[in-house]
């Protein structure tokens, strides 16, 4: 595919708009919620490559590694600030029994992924491996315990051996193993989509489960990890309202899982490449739904959670095609293309909307699964245009959101359905500027985006635009730079400002007062 080359997109914006006018009005004078860092996390699953090549070579690998973990691949999520990382999944995680995943690796039991490929899992990577990556991200630990077929105990004792700074069997053991100090669980969930592939469960049955569980989960008191209970998916609003009522106290918040379908149909879902105008727009039609799932969830939280105790965790979310022909249908390989880039930022432009209870999300997944940030093929690596998004949202991690409104819009319309053209969301970061991020669904029309900024004056905009000539543009090893971020401005002009949005495009600037 043939991206626009970067002079095109180094845009200043000196004319009159060519386009129809829409407007985005931001009120600099009443800040709101501050956007969690968190709502940028990642999720790490034993799942394919995601893991397992993907980022461990293991110590022995002619690929240059530290510790096992890939300098390229550590490298390049180094520079998105990765701030929390999900693991050990997943469905996997109502599998994994966490005794497997410690001691010498040599002598660790080999095990069947049964939910992912029906692969040998030879636990190489267990918790110490883990909390080995978290600590040369630099990041924060969200571990996802075993409800489906682990037992109260074996959770217990889990977070005991990573958490426990006495002299107890568990805690020695781990210093053995060749970890003196505690490690730091930031979050630890309860099972995972126990409606699902973590048992089956109504929510009601969940909750006492729940609450069973966390009755035993003891750490240190300076060391207890958030707990998030297992909530629903999609539609489904009962597990918010049930566990909001009955999880047990000192539960910090509900997750909830939507992945988004072109079809919106399992069985086929649609190709990751190669596909037509109208899987664009019903993509964009189905991504745009998880606004109105938080709202419904929310609303639930805020009757029956009304001092808001209690997050809303998006902690699976991301596009989700037909596997790439020829690949084993369990590693969930999928091509990433300019499209991916278009839902990140309109889900992260969502979620900053509910800055309040959207505390946290994970985006599926890392690397070689799903909506990856990182694509690996042995030695060789590529970022995706979903990476390049993640990176140009940096600045809102940890800002303060602004009430944005965008007005005049223009629709983006297939037959008798549109969704909105113009995706829009402001905050103060932490540097005490003001960035703005446009997103124009619209794949064949550009669009002139007045800015009126209420309390601070502008003289222009600086930042990064993310486009290409095609839907479907993507990054191969042959061209690995095909489509990324490139240079943007624009000027005041009499006092007013213009932004010429491209087609099929993502912006993040900072405004310069």
């Amino acid at each position: 595919m043939k991206a626009l080359k970067p002079a095109i997109l180094a845009l200043s914006i000196l004319a009159a708009p060519a386009f129809a006018q829409v407007s985005v009005s931001i009120d600099t004078t009443r800040p709101g919620p501050v956007i969690n860092k968190n709502v940028y996390g990642q999720f790490a699953e034993h799942l394919g490559t995601g893991i397992y090549e993907g980022l461990w070579v293991g110590p022995d690998s002619r690929i240059p590694n530290t510790r096992g973990w890939r300098k390229d691949v550590v490298g390049a999520l180094k520079e998105l600030k990765v701030p929390l990382v999900r693991w050990p999944g997943g469905c996997f995680a109502d599998e994994y029994h966490w005794r497997d995943g410690i001691g010498a690796r040599n002598k660790r039991p080999v095990k069947v992924n049964t939910h992912w490929g029906g692969v040998a899992e030879d636990n190489a990577v267990g918790t110490h491996e883990f909390f080995d990556l978290v600590e040369i991200l630099g990041t924060e630990a969200y571990v996802n315990g075993n409800l489906g077929s682990g037992t109260p105990q074996e959770m217990a004792e889990w977070l005991e051996y990573m958490t426990s700074d006495t002299k107890s069997t568990l805690a020695e053991q781990r210093r053995k193993n060749g970890r003196k100090e505690p490690y730091k669980v930031a979050y630890f969930g309860i099972g995972n989509e126990a409606w699902g592939c973590g048992g089956n469960m109504k929510p009601e049955y969940y909750a006492h489960l729940y609450n069973h569980y966390a009755t035993f989960l003891k750490t240190p008191p300076n060391a207890r990890p958030k707990m998030i209970a297992s909530g629903g998916n999609d539609d489904d609003t009962r597990w918010t309202e049930v566990l909001s009522k009955e999880a047990a106290r000192g539960t910090d918040g509900i997750s909830f899982h939507f992945y988004t379908l072109p079809t919106g149909v399992w069985e086929k879902k649609g190709a990751a490449t190669g596909f037509p105008e109208a899987e664009w727009f019903s993509t964009m039609q189905q991504t745009l739904r998880m606004d109105g799932h938080i709202r419904r969830n929310v609303a639930i939280l805020d009757k029956n959670d009304p001092d808001k105790k209690l997050g809303f965790y998006v902690d699976e979310w991301g596009t989700w095609y037909d596997v790439e022909p020829g690949t084993n249908p369990g590693f969930l390989f999928q091509r990433n293309t300019l499209r991916d880039a278009v839902v990140a930022a309109l889900n992260f432009n969502i979620f900053h909307s509910h800055a309040d209870r959207v505390r946290m999300t994970m985006i599926a997944q890392m690397v070689n699964v799903l909506q990856a940030m990182i694509i690996t093929d042995k030695e060789k690596m590529l970022l995706t245009p979903t990476y390049h998004a993640y990176k140009m949202y940096i600045p809102f991690q940890d800002a303060t959101s602004l009430p944005t409104a965008v007005n005049n819009d223009v629709a983006y319309s297939s037959g008798n359905k549109s969704v909105p053209g113009i995706s829009a969301s402001s905050a103060r970061g932490k540097d005490g500027k003001v960035y703005v991020a446009l997103v124009n669904t619209n794949p064949q029309q550009a669009s002139d985006v007045s800015i009126d900024l209420q309390g601070q004056a502008v003289s222009g905009v600086t930042g990064q635009v993310l486009t290409a000539e095609a839907m479907d543009a993507h990054n191969t090893f042959d061209k690995p730079q095909a489509i990324k971020p490139a240079p943007y401005s624009a000027k005041a002009v009499d006092g007013k400002l213009t932004l010429k949005v491209p087609a099929k495009s993502v912006i993040v600037v900072a405004v310069d007062a």
